[in-house]
């Protein structure tokens, strides 16, 4: 029964461009994510910024995992830990920002 769920046959070598690749799909969603906020808190329409990007970020990543991935769970498992990886590191490399700016003074009253 073990069997049927679980592939003995799957090998991690050929599934490492797909880690790589879903890597890129995460740090162009999600750099573009905190580009969309630099960008649409200054803007004059922040909702269009933020709808558009979200539009567009999506479309990339749904297109670029579902190209990928060929309909095989293995391969949506590697391309996904990669996506999920990027966020990691793009939350280590803007957090720093962020946590810079919270702790500046607010110009405004409480």
């Amino acid at each position: 029964m073990i069997d049927q769920i679980f592939y003995r046959d799957i090998q991690i070598l050929p599934l490492l461009p797909l880690l790589l690749a879903g890597a890129v799909l995460g740090v162009i969603f999600f750099a573009g994510l905190c580009w969309t906020v630099q960008r649409g808190i200054k803007s004059a329409h922040p909702g269009r910024w933020f709808f558009g990007s979200f539009l567009l970020r999506t479309a990339v990543a749904l297109s670029g995992i579902y190209l990928l991935t060929d309909g095989q769970w293995p391969k949506l498992l590697a391309c996904m830990l990669g996506f999920i990886g990027a966020r990691i590191v793009v939350i280590t490399i803007t957090g720093s920002a962020t946590n810079i700016a919270n702790k500046q003074k607010p110009n405004h009253a409480p």
